[in-house]
């Protein structure tokens, strides 16, 4: 990369740093940049009890960033979850996924004749083979069905069953969030490349991913669950070119355009394992004293596990309420005509269990259909209702013991088959001035969070520290470590927050905010190097709004920082477009260090590619600023990178003009190791010069600089190029005496160290 092509967002110009202050749109912050500063779910015929092994969360079982080292969260084993796209949200707990609260073990109704079809289905010959070819791709299976059917826990039945034949693991990833909202490609594919422990570029797009997806897994053995698959292509994109490997799609309906795929489409399940999913919340006796109403639920719920579940956890609070009590109840629900009638079981019994709420639990229970990806902690949910967060703690697990929600870590997360029933109660019950402001509470909650997230990594005393230590005790973190885990087991709700705030264009400066406190606190605990993915889609978003609301500067700032992040992965040409993107956008905002440090990264572009005589045009464009604005610092690098590209083009003259120029500008602001480099670039100028003699006496200049400012490394290069120079002078007994001093310098025999232009400080 080159020399100025800095991967690490400058604070001065950084998209992400907005301060406080009255706006326009009536939102808190000014947004103008500070220089200081195992699925259970029940699926249609199968029905789990309670949690697989992996977890909600890919990233729950990672181990926690180093940022010294610039690693991302390690990555969870093969069973995990891909982050932010877990599969079954639409039915692993509503499902039937998690069953009553007397069952401890997973357990599994039904579905025999299902899970035989399908397992048979493998071994039936595809259309390649019947033609004498041998396939080219994996085989997909395909599990359809509503949401609420239990097709996620069908679908990890038929995984657990079959995991024995793919040694290379299971990896399962989830294409939409519970609302319905599509989860990007370009997410999901990095979860998947990221529990293969396999690095992906920030900045590529969704064929770069996946075509890295498909060739990472043409060379294993795996089976990939993909769940809430809405369109063909989404597994098109996915599927591997490898006949070894097995994909299970879980879909509302038929996935036409991909060849040799026979749906197994999925309804309710039958009455006897309906009864017994029904069984583990209401105990065994109250089924046997009248296993007529037992039935005559089950036929009433369509034999739908989300259904029977919302009943059994509304029977499971009533102790003293028979079975026959929750029959006749839902009997008297008026029909929902509005709703499809396949759907109407299933609005019949969240019916049932909504109307039984208190008004202020049931007002919480509409507004979790705002939570980011479907899912809410207590925090969220305390800053949602207004109340206190141990209250809302305790709400969200009496709604989980209802069957409402379902846990996911630290967590509660909407099953996607309700959340369309929240979202329509929310629209028609509350006014869009309150659902504005809860959301807007949840944000300022979020804010905070990730401040604190910040702050923790801060040294003892810091003004983070201080800020954050007048917040309450809840919003803080008791370690850097906590706050570590609680930023990686919240990635997906975190970014999903910030992408769905940019998208609602409302709440402007509340996004941007975010987005600051968000960027911050990754790069605290990740490195910028570890979260470079993340950075690049949150610098993308703050463009979206910077563009939005015509902020230039803080548009100049987001353009540097995606400009940077393609540099620091090859793409130099959209590198140098987003660097004059920004240039133009600096000049708009009248920001001097926006425009000077944009045309000093369009010199860094040129010189990339080669294109000496413009980076050196560039560079000099960039000098003129500083040298008017008096910074002196800044000014002395450029002269040094100046010298660099005229080094480069072969004008020697101009180039030891300049690192001259750059030796004096170090000796004036005291930065005595980048005079010692600066001298020494000047003698290699002398050495290409054919000037054996100067070079001799600038080396030793430098020599005694190096030796002054304790750069030992930077000592023994400069011995290694006098022993170079005295040899072209014909003096081999003192070249060797510099030689053997060098090596004592560097502790070993054999040194092949140089100093070259772009060592030079930036």
């Amino acid at each position: 990369m080159a020399p100025g092509l800095s991967p690490v967002p400058d604070e001065r110009v950084a998209s992400a740093t907005p301060t406080t202050a009255p706006c326009a749109d009536g939102s808190c912050g000014a947004g103008v940049p500070d220089p200081a500063s195992g699925t259970g779910s029940g699926g249609p015929d199968a029905v789990e009890v309670a949690d697989v092994a992996g977890g909600a969360d890919a990233s729950r079982d990672a181990g926690e960033a180093n940022p010294a080292s610039g690693t991302r969260p390690g990555a969870a084993s093969d069973a995990d979850h891909v982050p932010g796209a877990e599969p079954g949200s639409d039915d692993r707990h509503v499902g039937g996924a998690q069953g009553g609260p007397g069952c401890k073990e997973p357990v599994f109704f039904g579905r025999q004749r299902e899970l035989k079809a399908l397992a048979a289905d493998i071994e039936q010959a595809g259309l390649d083979t019947l033609a004498g070819r041998k396939a080219p791709r994996a085989r997909v299976l395909l599990i359809a069905g509503r949401p609420g059917t239990g097709r996620t826990a069908l679908a990890e039945q038929l995984a657990r069953t079959l995991a024995d034949r793919y040694p290379d693991g299971i990896l399962r990833v989830r294409l939409a969030e519970p609302g319905g909202r599509p989860v990007p490609m370009e997410e999901a594919a990095r979860g998947l490349l990221d529990r293969l422990r396999i690095t992906s570029p920030p900045g590529a797009g969704d064929d770069e991913l996946t075509e890295m997806v498909r060739e990472a897994l043409a060379v294993r053995r795996v089976l990939l669950l993909v769940d809430d698959v809405t369109e063909a292509e989404q597994v098109d994109l996915l599927l591997p070119q490898n006949p070894d490997c097995l994909v299970v799609a879980v879909s509302r309906g038929p996935l036409t355009g991909i060849p040799d795929v026979r749906p197994c489409t999925l309804g309710g399940l039958d009455a006897k394992s309906a009864i017994e999913l029904l069984t583990t919340f209401t105990g065994s006796v109250r089924i046997t004293v009248d296993p007529q109403a037992a039935e005559a639920i089950a036929e009433e719920c369509g034999g739908e596990p989300a259904a029977l579940v919302l009943v059994g956890g509304w029977l499971a609070a009533r102790p003293g309420a028979s079975v026959a009590d929750a029959a006749k109840r839902l009997r008297g629900l008026p029909p929902d005509e509005e709703h499809p009638t396949g759907a109407r079981p299933l609005a019949r019994a969240f019916r049932l269990v909504y109307e039984s709420l208190p008004q202020s639990a049931a007002r919480t229970l509409r507004l979790l259909a705002l939570a980011p990806a479907g899912r809410a902690d207590a925090h969220a949910a305390s800053a949602l209702s207004g109340g206190s967060v141990p209250a809302a703690q305790e709400m969200l697990e009496r709604f989980a013991a209802l069957g409402l929600v379902r846990p996911a870590g630290s967590s509660f997360e909407v099953p996607g088959a309700l959340a369309p029933l929240l979202r329509t109660l929310m629209e028609s019950t509350d006014r869009p001035a309150e659902v504005q402001l809860a959301r807007a509470r949840m944000l300022e909650r979020t804010v905070r969070r990730l401040q604190a997230c910040r702050a923790v990594t801060e040294p003892e005393g810091s003004p983070a520290r201080r800020k954050v230590a007048a917040l309450p005790r809840a919003l803080r973190f008791s370690s850097p470590g906590a706050a570590a885990e609680w930023l990686r087991a919240s990635r997906s709700e975190l970014l999903a927050s910030a992408r769905l705030v940019v998208d609602d264009g409302e709440l402007d400066t509340l996004a941007r905010r975010l987005v600051a406190a968000l960027v911050r606190a990754l790069a605290a605990h990740w490195g910028t190097e570890a979260a470079a993915p993340e950075l690049y889609g949150l610098h993308q978003l703050v463009l979206d709004v910077a563009e939005r609301r015509g902020l230039h500067r803080e548009q100049a700032a987001a353009l540097l920082n995606l400009a940077d992040l393609d540099a620091q992965t090859g793409r130099t040409a959209d590198a140098l477009a987003r660097y004059r993107a920004a240039l133009d956008a600096g000049r708009a905002a009248n920001d001097p260090y926006a425009t000077g440090r944009a045309m000093e990264s369009v010199g860094g572009a040129h010189q990339e590619m080669g294109d000496w005589q413009r980076a050196a045009d560039w560079y000099g464009r960039a000098l003129a600023q500083r040298q008017a604005r008096g910074e002196h610092a800044d000014e002395a690098r450029l002269y040094g990178r100046l010298g660099a590209a005229y080094t480069h083009s072969g004008r020697y003259g101009e180039a030891l003009r300049s690192w001259r120029a750059a030796v004096a500008g170090y000796r004036r602001v005291g930065d005595l190791p980048s005079q010692a480099r600066a001298l020494s670039e000047a003698a290699r100028v002398q050495e290409y010069a054919g000037r054996p003699e100067e070079c001799l006496r600038t080396c030793q200049e430098a020599m005694e600089l190096a030796r002054r400012a304790g750069e030992v490394r930077l000592h023994a290069a400069l011995q290694l190029r006098l022993a170079d120079t005295l040899d072209r002078l014909g003096d081999p007994a003192a070249a060797r005496l510099h030689r053997s001093a060098a090596e004592r310098m560097l502790g070993t025999e054999d040194s092949t160290y140089e100093i070259r232009g772009s060592a030079l400080k930036d």
